[in-house]
């Protein structure tokens, strides 16, 4: 018998389906020589520091740095019941082999190995590798099943991820926080990221506007402006004298110009795209282009190639000719895809690009939600116009004279439309405008227009833009790689499958906020930045860690030496940041504690509001009242100030309209706090005498 683990249930159904097993079970599906079971996420962790050492449930600065000599792992809460399914058909003496088929990648790795070393499994390891969920692809990669060993570095490398988080998030988050009292989150991949949102919030913000002003000389669709005057009225004067006048081209700088078809999408670009088109975030694409992958629709998302291997050639020709039968912006297209330019197996490492699969020719597009469709027809465009002929066109810079003043113009003249046709036609489809471009003019040297209109238009000049999910992509792709070419090896803040939840994580940390498209860091984004060392909040340093991580993957670098470094990092800082001067501790308090509710039962410090909850501002006592406290929320109520601050005052609440949880009916009754010491708070019901 041979026990197949996928990452989810719908991945190991879609398998079982493929390999016959039929006969459904408790957490798992038999049949035909093979059962197939799966994971729901991550299932083991790293243990938290208290499981190491009782004392380390007080964060003291004395205990710093903490590094574990062994490391730890648990069954994570909520996990246990699948784990226990798993463990027990990995030790059932009717199964031979065990076949990994979590995601192909890093974490899927990480996913599997550790449920397989928690559970003490000894038995052969094989590995599934697919690229899609295809029935064909699936019976090809079982048919081509590869020993587990051969993923041994990649799963190092995921390990070795998991562990730095750790050493960086435990030992910086405590350091800092009892440095300057306060609960501060450090990430080893988070902070940087919100350090590069800082950043370019602080620009705007000490950005100075200036005015400045530009005449205009205007015939039909010429329109050419001088440089930038300080004065409106030298700019008025300009325009003055030439109103009304004739203008000449003086001088035309031609080029001719070739744009290439953009690559296809890798999970990054795909995520800005539809950004940028759509306004969806980063996790809204990544769990689309998922499902669709589920459904057999789309290729394995987290992919960071932008090409196909060799010989995909002609199965690639067969797709795009059915797209361009089924996708509704494209049934009027003449296509004749040039296959070659998307396929080079060099720059194709785990997975290819992300393109359709041939399932789409069978699937009612319109019962897709609108996000997936959009998406797939999105992947389905780039791959028509990855294949499809350059645009080429004229460039002309003019310098063009009117009554002795000087203008210019920048206009092109387009020779070839190539796949820039498809493009339109998709925007055209969607209600998206086209970006203004240059002018379309037929103009040449020595040609003269007019009589000209001539005008002045006001300016200011324009700070940097706030991030948006599109641009702070682009950025976290690009840190550390300041002269990137087409051949250097990408170095970036996180991988192109942990980048959205990144973002997803700063904002519900309270770090940064969406404003429309813009990220922006709030209060407590800003100050957390301010105080933390440049080690910590580098992505340059950052990005050089995850392209460290990718040669332990690679088996080019060990991860002891990796590990050794965070370590060192992490000893150094300790060293150095002994104490924070009351001044600079005061100043980082008052803007960053909340409201003081009441006195801690436990130490008599002060508890103060926090975004979940409400905390003694001692960082040596673990009394905590949360806001999403569940017993109050099994009665209809919830922890908010004021009963945070009756709590804290009386011990205890009167409450007339407690909802029961059974009935559903409304009833009378004291809460009160029963505080142990220790722990989480208890919280006990009287009802009134009768």
């Amino acid at each position: 018998m041979k026990l197949v683990i996928a990452e989810k249930p719908s991945v190991a159904m879609a398998l079982a389906q493929v390999l016959g097993a039929r006969s459904r079970k408790d957490g798992y599906v038999e049949g035909n020589g093979f059962i197939v079971s799966w994971c729901v996420g991550h299932l083991v962790g790293l243990c938290d520091a208290a499981e190491y050492d009782e004392k380390y449930r007080k964060w003291r600065y004395e205990d710093l740095p903490i590094v574990p000599e062994c490391w730890k792992h648990k069954v994570l809460e909520g996990t246990k019941k699948q784990f226990g399914v798993l463990k027990k058909l990995m030790n059932d003496s009717n199964v031979d082999e065990v076949i990994c088929a979590t995601d192909a990648g890093r974490e899927g790795e990480l996913i599997f190995r550790l449920v397989y070393e928690q559970a003490g499994c000894k038995k052969p390891m094989k590995r599934l590798w697919i690229s899609s969920m295809e029935e064909q692809a699936i019976k090809e990669g079982f048919a081509s099943l590869k020993d587990g060993s051969c993923y041994d570095s990649l799963y190092q490398s995921a390990l070795c991820r998991a562990k730095a988080d750790w050493l960086v998030g435990i030992n910086a988050s405590r350091l800092f926080s009892v440095l300057y009292n306060q609960n501060l989150k450090v990430g080893r991949v988070q902070t940087p990221t919100l350090a590069m949102i800082v950043d370019r919030n602080q620009k705007i913000q000490e950005f100075q506007k200036e005015k400045y002003y530009v005449a205009h000389i205007r015939f039909d669709e010429m329109d050419a402006v001088t440089g930038h005057f300080q004065k409106r009225e030298d700019a008025e004067k300009v325009a003055a004298d030439c109103s009304e006048r004739m203008c000449e081209v003086e001088k035309d700088e031609v080029k001719e110009k070739t744009v290439r078809p953009p690559k296809l999408y890798d999970l990054t670009t795909l995520q800005r795209e539809a950004n940028r088109m759509f306004g969806y975030t980063a996790q809204q694409t990544l769990d689309a282009v998922q499902e669709m992958y589920e459904q057999k629709l789309v290729t394995y998302p987290r992919t960071d190639s932008q090409y196909l291997t060799d010989e995909m050639g002609e199965s690639t020709k067969a797709l795009i000719q059915m797209l361009t039968g089924k996708l509704p912006f494209a049934k009027a297209m003449k296509i004749q895809p040039d296959v070659k330019k998307v396929l080079n197996s060099k720059k194709v490492s785990d997975h290819h690009a992300i393109i359709p699969t041939m399932e789409v020719k069978k699937a009612d597009l319109d019962a897709l939600k609108e996000r997936n469709r959009k998406i797939l027809y999105l992947i389905s465009a780039r791959l028509l116009t990855a294949t499809a002929d350059s645009y080429i066109y004229e460039s002309h810079k003019c310098q063009i004279t009117c009554n002795y003043h000087t203008f210019y113009l920048s206009a092109r003249k387009t020779k070839q439309e190539g796949f820039r046709t498809i493009e339109k036609q998709l925007k055209q489809f969607f209600g998206i405008k086209t970006e203004t471009e240059e002018a379309e003019l037929d103009i040449w040297e020595g040609k003269h227009y007019g009589p000209c209109d001539s005008f002045v238009t006001e300016h200011d000049t324009q700070p940097p833009k706030q991030y948006t999910e599109d641009t702070l992509l682009s950025a976290m792709e690009r840190a550390g790689n300041e002269e990137l070419t087409e051949d250097t090896e990408k170095k970036g803040l996180g991988t192109p499958a942990t980048r959205a939840a990144i973002i997803e994580k700063l904002i519900q940390s309270g770090f940064v906020k969406r404003e429309k498209k813009n990220l922006v860091p709030t209060n407590d984004g800003n100050v957390l930045i301010t105080v933390l060392p440049d080690e910590i909040k580098s992505p340059k340093m950052t990005a050089e860690w995850e392209m460290a991580l990718n040669h332990i993957a690679q088996n080019t670098e060990t991860a002891d030496e990796f590990l050794k470094g965070i370590t060192d990092l992490m000893q150094e800082l300790v060293a150095r940041y002994q104490a924070i001067s009351e001044e600079k501790k005061s100043e980082f308090q008052g803007k960053v504690k909340g409201e003081v509710v009441g006195k801690c039962p436990r130490c008599g410090a002060e508890v103060r509001e926090g975004k979940v909850n409400f905390y003694c501002s001692d960082r040596n006592c673990a009394f905590t009242l949360w806001k999403n406290d569940k017993f109050l929320a099994s009665q209809g109520k919830k922890m908010d100030k004021a009963a945070a601050k009756k709590f804290l005052s009386k011990g205890k609440i009167h409450y007339k309209d407690l909802v029961s949880r059974k009935t559903g009916r409304t009833y009378e009754a004291t809460v009160e706090m029963v505080d142990p010491g220790e722990g989480n708070v208890k919280f006990n019901l009287y009802f009134p005498q009768r």
